[in-house]
């Protein structure tokens, strides 16, 4: 790979930020701070005039000696990026104090396993700690190449925007917060009102949240609104990771109906009993069963290879539908039941933390749901031993077969033509051709 390199400027003619822990001598010299006058701290009594960094306007700040010479400090500080550049490394060792790292601390971390960032970081950020990591390496501090193993780039979040127009044709952009909508038969956004004087504000459409645009949705008014596990669930489910995410008022009201149908359901186990172990299954609660566990490995394969947070929760929702249509009669039911809220609440505790682990106690466990093992798949609960057959007879289906999942052709033909509905569409027509799709299809075409 190839990159088009230029020099990376790190002073910063401001207040904020690291001091660059230089000394300018009168002779034009250059020299670093003794190591025993560090850290080079910034004055605390400043005021802020709009126009210059004070501490270029604070010359009794400057004022110092260098062995024995009059000497100023530098009064440019250090690009954020320059100290955010390493902070990975030094959280490694953030105890030692009297030195940059600890080198067999940091080397016991890093590299880092995941690197998530949003894509405006690429260069400001990802790319300057990859420069800095090579140092540390070349200074013995580290013995990795590479900071981070693996890269996310996570997308923007967009929000619908309102404005209205002002004498001179700007705009004034009105913060969703403050717009009451109106939306057609859809859901679509048809019209929107000022809520302070119910006057109209034009519509801007979807963009990407900003200052600029006036339509940041601030989290903690949400929060407030629906919880944390809401909000949470809503931004992981919305849209993959890399791809951006269209903020909707009615999507995290969607995700806080879920997050409901969980808590009832746990809630109708509890209080019949909890669960039962060891009894036989007849042929839907292994089914059932079936779902969870595959549920299980996919929702694992999602959220640790792929990464797709979305597909994941998706899953766990599909399988909460085949919960609340299941009965809950027989002990076997509750066995079935206890396991599944079981697993989907420990695979859904990284997304949405507070109310699996009140659900996680609900159950019945003691320790708690950060120390819970991430629920395995039952290789043998994905066997099947029956299949569902789709017959058609002449391109229309006439019938769907419940069979052993061993069954041959011929012994499916068999099950098939004792069907009565079946019979009824074959009867005395000739049999052209039968063309058996093993465990799907059984395809009959009569003259």
């Amino acid at each position: 790979v190839n990159y088009r390199l230029r020099d990376w400027g790190q002073s910063r003619q401001r207040y904020w930020g690291t001091p660059i822990p230089m000394l300018n001598l009168e002779n034009g010299e250059s020299v670093p701070v003794p190591e025993d006058q560090l850290p080079v701290k910034l004055p605390e009594d400043v005021v802020m005039d709009g126009v210059n960094s004070p501490i270029k306007s604070d010359p009794e700040w400057r004022k110092t000696e260098y062995n024995g010479q009059p000497a100023e400090h530098e009064t440019d500080t250090f690009d954020t990026f320059m100290e955010s550049s390493w902070y990975y490394a030094r959280y490694c060792s953030a105890q030692t104090d009297d030195a940059m790292l600890d080198p067999e601390k940091a080397n016991y971390w890093l590299p880092v396993d995941q690197y998530i960032g949003g894509i405006e970081h690429a260069i400001l950020h990802l790319l300057y700690a990859r420069f800095f990591h090579k140092l540390l390496r070349d200074t013995g501090l580290v013995d990795s190449d590479e900071p981070f193993k693996r890269l996310l780039c996570q997308g923007m979040v967009l929000a619908d925007s309102y404005y209205r127009e002002d004498e001179k044709g700007g705009k004034q952009w009105v913060s969703p917060l403050d717009v009451d909508i109106e939306r057609d038969d859809k859901g679509a956004i048809a019209g929107a009102k000022h809520k302070q004087d119910g006057q109209p504000v034009a519509i801007g459409g979807m963009s990407k949240m900003s200052k600029s645009k006036n339509n940041g949705i601030d989290p903690q008014t949400m929060v407030e609104r629906y919880g944390a596990d809401t909000v949470r669930l809503f931004m992981m489910f919305a849209a993959p990771p890399e791809m951006t995410l269209e903020w909707s008022d009615s999507g995290v009201e969607g995700s806080q109906r879920f997050l409901r149908r969980l808590w009832k359901l746990t809630y109708d186990l509890v209080n019949t009993g909890g669960a039962c172990n060891g009894h036989s299954l007849n042929s839907d609660q292994k089914q059932l069963r079936r779902e969870l566990h595959k549920t299980i490995a996919k929702v694992s394969d999602d959220m640790g290879r792929r990464q797709h947070f979305n597909t994941a929760i998706a899953a766990i929702m599909e399988l909460l539908n085949h919960l609340q249509k299941a009965p809950l009669e027989t002990e076997a039911d509750r066995q079935i039941l206890a396991e599944s809220i079981d697993a989907m609440v420990r695979m859904l505790a990284p997304i949405t933390p507070h109310i699996c682990e009140q659900l996680w106690q609900e159950l019945g466990h003691e320790e708690p749901l950060a120390f819970a093992q991430w629920p395995s798949v039952d290789e043998s609960a994905l066997v099947e031993d029956e299949k569902l057959i789709v017959v058609q007879i002449n391109g229309k289906v006439r019938a769907k077969l419940t069979v052993p999942a061993d069954a041959s052709a011929e012994q499916v033909e068999q099950i098939a033509f004792e069907e009565d509905s079946v019979q009824k569409h074959t009867e005395g027509k000739e049999i052209r051709k039968k063309i058996y799709v093993p465990g799907k299809i059984l395809n009959i075409v009569v003259g």
